[in-house]
């Protein structure tokens, strides 16, 4: 695929007997493209192998040529797959060759739809390379989309889950801030089979997710994925005593804690009712306050404060305060 020893077509004796296709701009293009003579020659002999279908190994190393100048064409992306079939060719040989145009882009939906394609034909035996495959990719990109799409991707198609945790718990030790990784743990607790669903996993979810807030108080992801624990049961949540400590320490800690005083509105609008112990700290924290709807009101004043860049939606959740209990 290099460029620098490029030969033309037609000076190329096995493409002598088939005639270029040229691209048909109309008459009058308005806005012509200069392509240079590669591209141009390389995309007429792939059009003219494309209307005669035919899948051959010269065709092949065609769609490398083709991809080799353009990574998102997605047409000859498809033709390759179909001359693949066609030959039986070994799949192996396959991963080489997108091993050797990985680096054209790592964010091309195109390359990630076909080594799915590939994995998919391989079948189990392509669990641990796919795997690992994403593993290198992130660690030069920890949120690359496709990287992780792919990787749920093999998870419920092919298998490999076992390891699956400890990598996100891994990745979150390097990384705590890393909210793809958080993203992946709520993935694995929720679809892998072998762990019995959100409720099983719940109390070690829940013990992990609190110690990482301590840990680092203004990650908003962490905060995030213990809502997501109790999405399905806010009774419960507003029930939680550990829950509301963690809001309370770090309010002691510091009071300017936007996470945790976004939370304690959210349990405020969904039911929680602070027991006397609570009222104390949160009157330390916030001041006095005589209802559940002026408690809220504090807080919405207080996130309107520190957190200025979303001010009008914490005034906005100002007028929704009518909807909170009274006590």
């Amino acid at each position: 695929m290099a460029r620098d020893n490029w030969v033309p077509f037609n000076e190329r004796p096995e493409w002598e007997d088939l005639e270029p296709v040229p691209q048909d701009d109309g008459p009058n293009p308005v806005v012509p493209i200069s392509y240079t003579r590669q591209f141009r020659e390389t995309m007429d002999y792939f059009r003219a192998i494309l209307k005669k279908d035919e899948r051959s190994v010269r065709a092949l190393k065609l769609t490398a040529e083709v991809v080799g100048l353009n990574s998102a064409n997605y047409t000859v992306w498809h033709f390759r797959r179909l001359v693949l079939e066609e030959l039986g060719s070994d799949l192996e040989e396959e991963l080489s060759f997108m091993e050797e145009i990985a680096d054209l882009n790592f964010k091309n939906y195109q390359f990630w739809q076909h080594r799915r394609w590939v994995a998919e034909k391989r079948g189990a035996v392509a669990v641990r390379d796919e795997l690992k495959y994403t593993e290198i990719v992130l660690q030069d990109d920890a949120k690359n989309y496709h990287a992780w799409s792919h990787r749920q991707w093999v998870l419920l198609n092919l298998g490999g889950w076992d390891g699956e945790l400890d990598y996100c718990s891994k990745l979150l030790s390097q990384d705590i801030y890393n909210n793809s990784a958080w993203n992946q743990r709520y993935f694995v607790i929720t679809k892998d089979p072998s762990r019995g669903g959100l409720k099983s996993m719940l109390e070690p979810e829940v013990s992990y997710t609190l110690m990482a807030i301590q840990e680092a108080p203004t990650n908003e992801s962490s905060w995030r994925y213990l809502r997501g624990l109790f999405k399905d049961d806010k009774a419960t949540f507003i029930t939680r005593s550990d829950v509301i400590m963690v809001c309370l320490q770090q309010l002691a800690d510091e009071q300017s804690c936007v996470h945790a005083l976004n939370l304690l509105l959210d349990l405020l609008s969904i039911g929680y009712e602070p027991s006397q112990t609570d009222c104390s700290a949160l009157g330390k924290a916030l001041g006095t306050w005589s209802s559940l709807v002026e408690l809220a009101g504090l807080l919405c004043t207080r996130l309107e404060e520190l957190d200025s860049i979303r001010s009008r939606y914490w005034a906005w959740r100002r007028t929704m305060l009518p909807t909170v209990a009274s006590s």
